[in-house]
């Protein structure tokens, strides 16, 4: 196998979207794939099978879904350009407004599109800030002070987003407070969707609990359409990214293996975040000195191109495999090309163990980025 390359699951893909389907009819919601965390259209044909929409942010996204998906989106952005809103407004079914100041210059020219409002709940228990949605100073949302009493009568939804990675608990609380801050909207509207950062396909998820605080909202406000829109969840743990030991250098007793990929580069989310990823057959740790203890280092130029230390149960070879777990959602969207290093292939492993290779990525993909 030539490295470096992402390689997604079939067999793990689909047991994540029956889980997603199943979880779906049983809230009497409907949950659609946010491009922003996964976006690789070639395996839309099997996510078809599963779901009806997509969500995008951008006019490239909302393109994406109605020529690709085959199905126009719902859209957000935390703001629309003049020269682009049109052809947005042709490929989305919903369009949500972030500030009262886009509805009011926009929403004449939303055709039949269902639009929306973000709401902020000013209420997130995402401790990151850099991902932290409702953080004082948010350019994200309209509060509930700024909206008006009676909403615009073409207004049809609210969108609220303000989790990540969550579990149902943190959904139960944030409800609270949205219920709190404005149930006294809901008999106006006729949709609110809840966002992403629902990550359902997580071991560790307690489903039989959303299920009940789903349920307990119809109950509440059945007249309303209830709508997630997760990333992470739709991709969440189907595949990794596997690259090759080029170097291992040792500076101050510390030794690192370069490797053939980039953090940087190719898994970004472990710097911003930062988390460190799962190494497949090795452990990691805090101390360097030990036997088979390796930093992981990029290929790149940045000199903070690095994470962590990890054991391996060996001396670590030029030429052999390092298998990164859980790199699909969040990595594909926003990979780049700096210091024109070789950007992973991406595959599909199908059901049957055929491995087709889905996109590979050439010098012309570099230079023409500046063309």
């Amino acid at each position: 196998m030539k490295t470096p390359i992402y390689i997604i699951e079939e067999e793990k893909l689909r047991r994540n979207l029956s889980l997603i389907r199943e979880v779906a009819r049983r809230t009497d919601s409907e949950w659609i794939l946010a491009f922003k965390a996964f976006a690789l259209w070639k395996t839309f044909p099997i996510f078809r099978e599963y779901i009806r929409s997509t969500t995008a942010s951008s006019l490239s996204e909302a393109r994406l879904a109605f020529e690709e998906f085959g199905a126009k989106a719902h859209t957000y952005s935390p703001a629309y350009k003049d020269d682009e809103f049109d052809d947005i407004v042709s490929c989305s079914s919903h369009l949500t407004f972030n500030s009262l100041s886009q509805y009011e210059r926009f929403h004449e020219r939303a055709g039949e599109c269902s639009l929306g409002l973000r709401i902020n709940p000013e209420y997130s228990e995402v401790e990151t800030l850099l991902y932290n949605p409702c953080a004082p100073g948010t350019r994200f949302g309209v509060s509930a002070d700024r909206l008006p009493a009676l909403l615009p009568s073409d207004v049809k939804g609210f969108h609220c987003h303000c989790h990540c990675e969550s579990g149902s608990d943190v959904f139960e609380r944030s409800l609270q407070h949205i219920e709190e801050k404005f149930a006294k909207w809901f008999p106006q509207i006729e949709w609110i969707n809840f966002g992403g950062g629902h990550l359902v396909t997580r071991k560790d998820y307690d489903i039989e609990r959303l299920v009940r605080i789903v349920q307990g909202f119809h109950e509440r406000y059945p007249h309303l359409k209830v709508i997630f829109e997760p990333g992470s969840a739709f991709a969440w743990q189907t595949g990794p990214l596997v690259a090759s030991v080029v170097d291992v250098v040792e500076d101050k007793g510390i030794r690192t293996a370069i490797l053939d990929v980039s953090f940087t580069c190719h898994m970004p989310d472990c710097l911003e975040m930062p988390y460190y990823p799962d190494v497949r057959g090795a452990e990691h740790v805090d101390e360097h000195l030990s036997p088979n203890i390796y930093r992981l280092g990029g290929n790149s130029c940045l000199s903070g191109d690095f994470m962590g230390f990890w054991r391996f149960d060996h001396e670590l070879q030029v030429g052999e495999h390092i298998v990164f777990e859980d790199m699909i959602h969040y990595t594909t969207v926003k990979t780049n090309m700096f210091n024109g290093i070789t950007h992973p292939s991406i595959a599909m492993l199908h059901s049957d163990g055929r491995l087709e290779l889905l996109r590979q990525f050439t010098y012309e993909d570099y230079r023409d980025r500046m063309d």
